[in-house]
Parts: C-alpha cells; sequence; structure tokens
C-alpha cells in the first residue's frame, strides 16, 4: 500500500469511527476539550506548547513542527458523566409531583486521530480529525422540567488539514483549515400547562445540521533550551441551519456562530526527567447571543421558539501539570485545571446545567518500541459551589414560558482516555535540523 492510499485509508477509519460514537461536552458549554489520551492526563496542560505530541495540532497547529518524521495517533476518550436535577419549586405546583430528572448525562465514546509528515527540514502536512463539539442529554420521560428539557443533541464532525513551517530552531508557525458538520437537536415537552396537567404529552422540538468552514493558526517559541511556548487560535464557523421544527411539521432556519478559541501554553524541562507545563484557554462563548430561528414557510421568526437558548459568557480554562520520565520506557504525568464556565445562573437550563468545574488528572506512556506507544489518562471532574436552575417568568432564555421552575443540581464527571501512536518511517534516520541563517 502506498503512502498515499494509507495515509486515505486512516483518515477514512477515523471518520467512520466518529459516525458511530459522540459525546457528552466536557469543555464548557457544549465543546469537547477531549482531543487527546496524554493532553488528558495533565489536565492539558501546556497542549499549545506541544505536550500532547501530534494531537497539540488541535490546539496550535505549529506544533506539527516539534514532531519529526512521520506520525500517526488515534485516541479515544470515554466520558462517564453523572447528573441530576432534582425541582425545588415549580408552577404550577402539580408539575413537582413528576419528581426529579434522573440521570440526565449519556456515557459516550469521543474518537480523535491525527498524522503528521516531516516533508523536509523546515516544511510539515497533517490531519486532524475529530469532534470538536458534542452534547447529548436524556432525563426521564416524565419529570418535572419538562416543559424546558426532554433530549437535547449537539452532533459534530471536523476534519482538519494542517501545514507547520520552522522558520529556525526557535520559530515555528502554523496554519489550518477547518472543515466542519454541525447537527443540532433541541426537544421538550409540548404540556403540561395549568390547564392540562397531563404529563403523556408529546415532544416538539427544533432539529437542523449545517456544514461550515473556519481555520486555525498558531505559533511556537523556543526563546532557551528547554522552554517551549505555544499560542494557537481556532477560528469561529458560521453555519446556516436547516432543518424542522418537528411534531408541527414546520421547515426552519437559524445562523449560528461557533466560537473562536485562544489557547496559550508553555513547557518548561526542569532537569533531565521532568517537564512543567501549564495552559490558559479563551473562549469567546457570548457571540452566540441569541440565534434566530425562522419559519421556512413566511419568512419571519418560528413562534414558538424564536431563537436558540445561548446567551452565554465567554469562558476561561486554566490548567498546571508535570511529566516525570521514569525510564525510556516509562512516562507518568499529572495535572489539575479550573474552568470557568460560560453559563451563568441566568442562563442556565436542564438542557446543559454547566458550573465552574475543577479537573483532577492522571496519566502515563508506555513506549513499547522507537516506533510504538501507548497512552493513558484519566480525570474526575467535579463542580465548585451551588449549581441552581431558577427559571423566572419573563426570564429571556424561555420568554413563551409562563410558568417557573427551580432546581438544584448535582454532577460529576470520569473520563477515561487511551491512545496509540505509532512511527511509520525509521527514527533512526533523522531530518537535518534547519540551518540558521544570520543575514
Amino acid at each position: 500500500m502506498s503512502r498515499f492510499n494509507r495515509s486515505l485509508t486512516l483518515a477514512a477509519v477515523s471518520l467512520a469511527a466518529l459516525i458511530t460514537a459522540q459525546g457528552g461536552a466536557q469543555a464548557g458549554a457544549f465543546a469537547l476539550r477531549e482531543q487527546s489520551a496524554s493532553g488528558q492526563g495533565l489536565s492539558f496542560a501546556g497542549v499549545a506548547a506541544g505536550s500532547g505530541g501530534v494531537s497539540s495540532i488541535f490546539w496550535n497547529p505549529a506544533a506539527i513542527t516539534m514532531n519529526p518524521g512521520w506520525q500517526s495517533e488515534w485516541h479515544a476518550t470515554a466520558i462517564i458523566p453523572r447528573v441530576e436535577i432534582t425541582p425545588t419549586y415549580t408552577l404550577p405546583a402539580g408539575l413537582a409531583a413528576l419528581g426529579s430528572s434522573g440521570d440526565i448525562g449519556l456515557d459516550a465514546v469521543v474518537p480523535a486521530s491525527y498524522t503528521s509528515y516531516q516533508v523536509n527540514d523546515r516544511l510539515w502536512v497533517g490531519l486532524y480529525t475529530g469532534a470538536p463539539y458534542g452534547l447529548s442529554t436524556k432525563p426521564d420521560p416524565f419529570w418535572a422540567g419538562q416543559l424546558y428539557a426532554r433530549t437535547t443533541e449537539v452532533f459534530s464532525l471536523e476534519a482538519q488539514p494542517t501545514i507547520g513551517f520552522k522558520v529556525n530552531d526557535w520559530l515555528s508557525v502554523g496554519a489550518g483549515i477547518r472543515a466542519q458538520y454541525f447537527d443540532v437537536r433541541y426537544f421538550s415537552a409540548v404540556g403540561p400547562t395549568a390547564t392540562n396537567p397531563n404529563p403523556f404529552v408529546p415532544s416538539a422540538g427544533l432539529e437542523g445540521d449545517s456544514f461550515g468552514i473556519g481555520y486555525t493558526l498558531g505559533a511556537t517559541l523556543t526563546p532557551f533550551a528547554g522552554t517551549t511556548i505555544g499560542i494557537g487560535f481556532r477560528s469561529a464557523v458560521e453555519h446556516q441551519l436547516e432543518g424542522e421544527f418537528q411534531y408541527f411539521g414546520v421547515p426552519i432556519k437559524a445562523n449560528l456562530v461557533l466560537p473562536e478559541s485562544v489557547s496559550v501554553g508553555i513547557s518548561q524541562q526542569i532537569g533531565s526527567a521532568f517537564t512543567l507545563h501549564a495552559t490558559a484557554e479563551w473562549t469567546n462563548w457570548s457571540r452566540l447571543g441569541f440565534p434566530r430561528v425562522y419559519n421556512n414557510l413566511t419568512g419571519g421568526l418560528l413562534a414558538q421558539a424564536p431563537y436558540l437558548p445561548l446567551a452565554y459568557e465567554d469562558g476561561w480554562y486554566f490548567s498546571v501539570g508535570g511529566e516525570y520520565a521514569i525510564n525510556p520506557a516509562w512516562t507518568v504525568r499529572a495535572g489539575v485545571g479550573y474552568e470557568i464556565s460560560p453559563i451563568e445562573l441566568e442562563t442556565r437550563n436542564p438542557r446543559l446545567p454547566d458550573s465552574d468545574r475543577v479537573w483532577l488528572s492522571l496519566g502515563a506512556t508506555y513506549n513499547w518500541s522507537d516506533k510504538l506507544a501507548f497512552d493513558l489518562g484519566y480525570t474526575h471532574i467535579f463542580s465548585v459551589g451551588n449549581t441552581d436552575i431558577n427559571i423566572a417568568p419573563g426570564n429571556p432564555i424561555f420568554p413563551t414560558r409562563g410558568v417557573v421552575f427551580a432546581a438544584d443540581v448535582q454532577s460529576s464527571v470520569d473520563i477515561v482516555s487511551a491512545s496509540i501512536k505509532y512511527r511509520w518511517d525509521n527514527p533512526a534516520v533523522a531530518i537535518p535540523a534547519p540551518i540558521v541563517r544570520k543575514y
């Protein structure tokens, strides 16, 4: 099999896996940070500076130049959330008798794949396939908050061809194109109401999908021996969703702009075996606002659901971690992260009851040979403080609902991530580093 055909086969396998698996959001709102098993073990500290190996190109395309030769990585992450919503107050009061949501989080597996190829001493090309967004929540079919959420699904696929260029021995730059598919389903109960308290009512909701194009840019700097600084930018992606208002059978459309993000990472080698990593990441969730939903038959706003409830704040994520090379075969790592959620009390709802969270992670790498390595990472995520829901009359998130719903949320997440890394060429035959030219 030729190198070209082999690369196409790897990409096809990755995309096939993505079609059959999708996860719950674990990166603020409905984004998925789970793109790397090695990064998972560090709470993603330093990923923009290359701590994730080839998988760092998700955050910073310039990091591809840190990986010599021809390499591929395949990652799979199991996300196991536990989220229960317990109502504390409802109007009509009879809705409270329907009880709590049960566990709304659905277990899932999120795959990602990466390939990088060094063309010469300065130029690299590569490919990422994965799912940058995902969400799947499903409460019990009859519960006190069914007016606001029954089934919520966000599904995405993305392919990112990437190019990296090593300007000299201390500066690299990179860029990539993001080809993205996005699908969303928002369903809730049609009733009950004060005059129709029957919980056995149908579901209605919005369903639509779209293709969009974005880009990614990045740079890595090595100002001193053992120090790497990386910065990556992932652009906004505009989607023109088209679909249907299910149950009523009305064709709809909506314009949605998914947020851009900036990730900054630093890695500092301390001694011959220990490396310290850190990350700061910003995501412009506030750009979502209130995407308008239009009735394609009349051209006006959809009366029953005039916009999507996505009025978020910006999101922030910070983490630190370290890894220690025990010997040439084994490396262990650990990290801690803190996430400032873009979802606050006034915008929190039963579809995605997100809040500020702490990440605690452990991981390890086993180098089977010069060509083959295995990674394993584990993270436990828990919420900080109280996570409450308070939907009052006139709430801008649900303007057509003249009821009150208040609830308490208990949640935690366990994540297990594993990867296989393989180098296709001969590691003993290295491509020379670029010559630093002085003018």
